[in-house]
């Protein structure tokens, strides 16, 4: 399984060399590509990349989903609730994700997860194999609601960069919203057993901040829980095997 992290930047004004886009992971095994979110940046631009075979969305926030605005050349994979926002869109091939049910595209499959996040724009993360691999693909949460299944043999978790250690979690109702920082999701690979983090979406303090302390910061936070971990910048590619 190869990815590639066409974006890795979260919703935010502020850019950089390494986080241009809104974050994309993208997928591929034996000839087969799938994406994972096509958010605002990426409007009007399906000719830049390869085209995928398919198109997962993991909310209908416009950084995850407003991509969509102008079509999709590919089928396109989104829960109900974001297809309640996403039906205004131009897309000629959807598909409704259920929870806890794989889809396979060609030689991947891909099971969605409930998460934690908004209220208005009800989350999914991903578990993605191929192969031998299994990868978490969770860029916006506060948690993810069957945690051990979720996690359970997983080689990488991709996670939610908006805040290192400070918690952006909040409470809306009896609902908690918001991001958790990415000390408490190293925290959650340790007690699952994963033994590899990738952190993406990112939000300002990476994104405007010094990103080799902070980078060393996180690699300490890695350490103290047996976690290897990185933060991926646009174009980054891993190969797992």
């Amino acid at each position: 399984m190869k990815l590639t992290f066409r974006g890795t930047r979260g919703y935010i004004e502020g850019k950089s060399h390494r986080h241009r886009r809104h974050s994309v992971l993208e997928i591929a095994h034996r000839g087969t590509r799938v994406r994972i979110d096509w958010g605002a940046d990426w409007r009007g631009r399906w000719d830049a990349l390869p085209r995928p075979h398919a198109l997962w969305i993991t909310h209908a926030h416009p950084d995850h989903a407003a991509g969509l605005e102008a079509g999709a050349p590919c089928p396109v994979y989104a829960t109900r609730a974001a297809w309640r926002t996403l039906r205004a869109f131009p897309i000629s091939q959807p598909r409704t994700v259920r929870l806890r049910r794989e889809r396979k595209v060609g030689a991947i499959g891909v099971e969605a997860f409930g998460l934690e996040h908004s209220v208005r724009a009800p989350a999914v993360g991903y578990r993605i194999r191929a192969g031998r691999a299994t990868v978490f693909y969770a860029p916006d949460l506060v948690y993810i609601r069957q945690r051990r299944a979720a996690l359970r043999d997983v080689d990488l978790y991709v996670g939610d960069g908006a805040t290192l250690e400070r918690s952006f979690v909040r409470k809306r109702g009896d609902a908690l919203i918001g991001h958790a920082p990415v000390r408490t999701q190293l925290t959650w690979c340790r007690k699952e057993g994963v033994p590899r983090a990738m952190i993406t979406h990112c939000g300002m303090q990476i994104v405007a901040g010094d990103e080799r302390r902070l980078g060393a910061r996180l690699r300490a936070l890695g350490r103290e829980r047996g976690v290897e971990v990185e933060i991926a910048g646009d174009g980054q590619q891993v190969v797992l095997r």
